[in-house]
């Protein structure tokens, strides 16, 4: 059985960002190792992306894109990246999804590609595939992946830590080395074994850290294990306290939260209460409905609270034809109609619910990390694209973008001048002596997801903040200790990552005093 993996390059995650670095890395020669923790490496928050991806809007330009990214990142975004975007961005969808791999993006009726509006967004300007954008990218992407000679795919394999000869040389004296990483620690979920690769460079791409709180539009696999892991090794974390709250998940006791598309307000929909009123006008009078997302977010929770409802509604059926709704968004409407709501009929329920990390580790314009031979991209990556709070259909096109530019910076730099024995490695040792009791991790989890969403929720304040240090430092103290005497699994390995995610978010909205993007105390 292979216990030690060798490799150009590592990258750990397969979502948009990863797969794409994957793609052009293996195209120029160089050997890639690409690890996903999902038995399914389709699944990532790329596969689950239903509104689309920015294109280029009639008479757009990279000017009008940046204004309308930094007022929805209120003012906070890294010019420099957001300009990348807008430069770099619309020909890579063009190059590499529609080109290269074929993506089926939707067409008007003259044959031109069509462009949507979604909110916060001046003009049309978003490319689909129906409602499920991200999964027709997802699957031509892993398509292509796959299949690929140069790709070593690893599915089932969770990273658990970053390799810096700092922390895990056998040389000692590698201590006094500047800060580099040569691979990690991977935890084979078949076998049950950690098994060591080393790479000359590194690639976080695993996605953001929804899992952290009650209500997300998340998948399983989002824990921030990227993020955690680079804070233990020392990478820079920033805009933790940024953490965006999609308006609309549909909402049932018994129903997944499941992401209703922000394109569907784009095409018309109001938020409503039961008897069918509108109310965004009344917070945002200019933007109604499209205002930034942070604002509608707010908003339903204000009136949620002001009404005493536990949710409020999406009006689809007073605004959109039946027909358009059934051709425009018939993923959201067979979602729904499992829980007995007819999105062309019925008003649908829905409340926010944790959607994207706006901040992540530090890295400078080409995806450079402050660990050398450390890259992170997608939304695992803080850019300074997003600032304070996502422009709608940004997300999947930064990593399009940033998987690109990582790529580029490691075929020009490819030759790593601190190459590590691999004899200088240990290979993992397993100190537990006791099996996981899933138990005892499925209470630890929920607990830090209902200190994370009653206490560095949508509105935060010093009183919860306070809480929730304190809880958390004493859970971390815990975890630690039973992560240390407990054989390894996936579900530990997330615990501890969460835990450690929670403190970074937790910490940051608590420095922060200012009111700002998705960031509010009251």
């Amino acid at each position: 059985m292979t216990t030690h993996y060798e490799s150009d390059v590592l990258i750990i995650g397969s979502g948009i960002a990863g797969a794409t670095a994957a793609l052009l890395l293996a195209e120029a020669g160089l050997a890639v190792t690409v690890v996903t923790r999902s038995r399914d490496p389709h699944e990532s928050n790329t596969y689950y992306a239903q509104g689309g991806i920015i294109y280029r809007g009639e008479n757009d330009s990279t000017a009008m894109l940046a204004e309308d990214v930094m007022r929805a990142g209120a003012g906070h975004c890294n010019a420099e990246a957001v300009t990348i975007l807008g430069d770099e961005g619309p020909e890579l969808v063009k190059s590499i999804l529609i080109e290269k791999l074929g993506v089926a993006f939707d067409h008007d009726n003259s044959g031109a590609l069509s462009l949507a509006r979604e909110g916060g967004h001046a003009i049309p300007r978003i490319v689909h595939a129906t409602d499920a954008t991200g999964k027709a990218i997802q699957i031509a992407l892993i398509r292509a992946v796959g299949t690929h000679p140069n790709i070593q795919l690893l599915a089932a394999h969770t990273a658990i830590d970053i390799l810096t000869p700092s922390h895990h040389s056998l040389n000692r004296l590698a201590v006094y080395e500047p800060l580099a990483c040569i691979g990690a620690y991977l935890f084979d979920q078949k076998s049950g074994r950690v098994v060591l690769c080393t790479a000359k460079k590194t690639l976080l791409a695993t996605g953001g850290v929804g899992q952290l709180f009650l209500r997300t539009t998340n998948p399983a696999g989002a824990r921030g294990d990227g993020i955690a892991m680079a804070n233990r090794a020392g990478a820079r974390i920033i805009n933790a306290e940024f953490i965006q709250f999609h308006p609309t998940t549909f909402y049932q006791s018994r129903a997944p939260h499941l992401l209703i598309s922000e394109a569907v307000r784009g095409e018309g929909a109001r938020l409503v209460h039961a008897d069918g009123t509108p109310f965004m006008q009344h917070y945002a009078p200019e933007w109604k409905d499209l205002a930034p997302r942070d604002i509608v977010a707010r908003s339903i929770h204000e009136e949620m609270i002001k009404h005493d409802v536990p949710n409020v509604y999406l009006d689809l059926c007073s605004y959109i034809p039946a027909r358009r709704i059934k051709s425009h968004f018939p993923n959201i409407r067979r979602s729904c109609l499992q829980y007995g709501i007819d999105i062309s009929k019925d008003l649908v329920p829905v409340v926010p619910a944790a959607h994207y990390f706006c901040g992540g580790i530090w890295v400078d314009i080409w995806g450079r990390s402050t660990i050398g031979h450390l890259y992170a991209a997608g939304e695992t990556a803080c850019t300074g694209v997003h600032g304070a709070n996502r422009l709608a259909s940004t997300s999947l096109l930064e990593g399009l973008v940033w998987g690109s530019r990582t790529a580029r910076h490691i075929l020009k730099h490819r030759e790593n001048p601190y190459l590590v024995h691999a004899g200088d490695i240990p290979p993992w040792c397993d100190e537990g002596s006791i099996a996981a009791d899933p138990a005892l991790i499925a209470q630890d989890m929920s607990y830090i997801r209902h200190i994370m969403w009653n206490y560095v929720g949508l509105v935060r304040n010093s009183q919860r903040l306070k809480r929730a240090i304190r809880e958390l430092r004493s859970l971390e103290v815990e975890i630690e200790h039973f992560y240390r005497v407990t054989r390894v699994n996936d579900s530990l390995i997330g615990l501890r990552n969460m835990v450690r995610n929670a403190i970074i978010v937790t910490f940051a909205a608590w420095e922060n005093n200012q009111n700002k993007g998705c960031h509010f105390r009251e």
